[in-house]
């Protein structure tokens, strides 16, 4: 007899990147060649210095347990990094050292959250975020995030969350954005700060494309007065310095929340290995000229995609903001095939050609907020690029091709018209 599994771990939901990943590995097995713009990883090596560090850790037998918190090594190569990048005034005892940036969602809800609490989150969102609020007993309230404000959140929605909600508790911010490409600018957060400062409400503000603004500079809620005391920072090596294997990332906020995320960390996680933390710090301290340069291929890249994508007929996209990611509106084009976005994502990837497929997301991906937009990573050559481009391009012309995949693929048909 199969044990129950508790009613939270069957309804957890994870990204659906990760789904189409296993869809395209499939289909390139079978001899199919794949486009891959689904997953959100650099296709750049590690830097040198990272890999170096590691080695020469690993020799030096660096292998066994070390502080919960982090390398004090690590954990003052952060606090550097972000006081003279963000300007903000911390030190070591401002950071906590985690496994990538996505296991402080898990904290941040531990260190605040009670069953019963609301929750602000701006949709399209991170599919991470649900489950583990969720795993609280709190509760999600969204806000949409719309095009036609440059996807930047809206403080009208977090007054209404403040005076509204029975019992406000929290915000998640996430600027640059995934998957809009959307940046908060440095008035949006002086707003945000003035409606939040002194309230009993804490924000997640998840920074993970710090250093992937386009135009102008990132600017962090860190910053603003106060908001030490109320707000966790999230970063990650993942996309700066194209780690995501390496599983790094660190946390800034008061010292007394940056010790209880350690301690949550300890009961989970234990510590993230210090041959890992050694290569962090050899990124952090060396690696600029590595990161520049990639992060200058990236601008390049969303560049070309985002121009491209916009002379097809029936696509309204913007020019990201930041992020390594295009979500172009498909609404105009679903609406007139008669598929959902998820189902033209998939028809790219499974049904459009039999020898070739480009990977993308459908905006459902995301949340309600998603529908009718499609994310496109840039995470491919710019050759590969252009070909996504004009394969797309063909694609939605192949009239017969689309009527044979929603006949084998009926969930995909669109039952109500997107706005557009």
């Amino acid at each position: 007899m199969s044990v129950r599994l508790s009613e939270f771990s069957q309804t957890v939901t994870v990204e659906g990147a990760f789904g189409v990943l296993a869809v395209a590995k499939q289909l390139a097995a079978g001899g199919k060649r794949i486009i891959e713009l689904e997953i959100g990883d650099s296709p750049f090596p590690s830097p040198p210095q990272a890999k170096r560090a590691a080695i020469a850790a690993i020799e030096a037998n660096q292998t066994r347990y070390c502080p919960a918190a982090g390398t004090p090594e690590l954990r003052q190569a952060a606090a550097d990094m972000v006081h003279g990048e963000f300007d903000l005034d911390v030190t070591v005892a401002h950071v906590a050292i985690g496994c990538g940036a996505k296991i402080f969602e898990t904290l941040f809800c531990q260190a605040f959250l009670d069953p019963g609490d609301g929750v602000l989150v701006f949709g399209p969102y991170f599919p991470t975020y649900p489950p583990n609020i969720a795993a609280r007993g709190a509760r999600m309230v969204l806000a949409d995030l719309k095009q036609e404000n440059a996807f930047r959140p809206e403080l009208a929605a977090v007054e209404r969350f403040l005076n509204d909600d029975p019992r406000p508790k929290a915000i998640f911010l996430n600027s640059p954005h995934n998957p809009t490409g959307g940046v908060a600018t440095e008035q949006d957060l002086r707003d945000l700060a003035d409606l939040v400062r002194g309230r009993d409400v804490a924000v997640l503000s998840d920074e993970p494309y710090c250093h992937m603004v386009w135009q102008g500079r990132h600017h962090s809620l860190l910053a603003q007065p106060g908001m030490i005391e109320q707000c966790v920072a999230a970063y990650t090596f993942s996309k700066s310095y194209s780690m995501s294997g390496w599983r790094l990332g660190f946390a800034v906020a008061s010292p007394r929340t940056a010790e209880t995320l350690s301690r949550l960390a300890n009961i989970s996680i234990s510590c993230v290995p210090p041959l890992v933390q050694a290569a962090g710090v050899a990124a952090l301290r060396e690696a600029g000229a590595e990161r520049a340069w990639a992060m200058n291929e990236f601008r390049q890249k969303v560049t070309l995609l985002a121009r491209g994508l916009n002379e097809i007929p029936g696509v309204k996209c913007l020019q990201p903001g930041g992020a390594f990611y295009v979500f172009p509106n498909v609404a105009a084009i679903c609406n007139r095939l008669g598929l959902t976005s998820e189902g033209l994502a998939m028809y790219l990837l499974e049904g459009a050609d039999d020898e070739v497929g480009v990977a993308c997301l459908g905006g459902e991906c995301f949340g309600r907020a998603g529908a009718g937009f499609i994310r496109f990573s840039c995470a491919e050559p710019n050759e590969r690029l252009l070909e996504a481009i004009a394969f797309f391009r063909a694609a939605i012309d192949k009239s017969d091709r689309i009527a044979n995949y929603l006949a084998v693929r009926p969930k995909y048909l669109l039952q109500q018209a997107y706005p557009t």
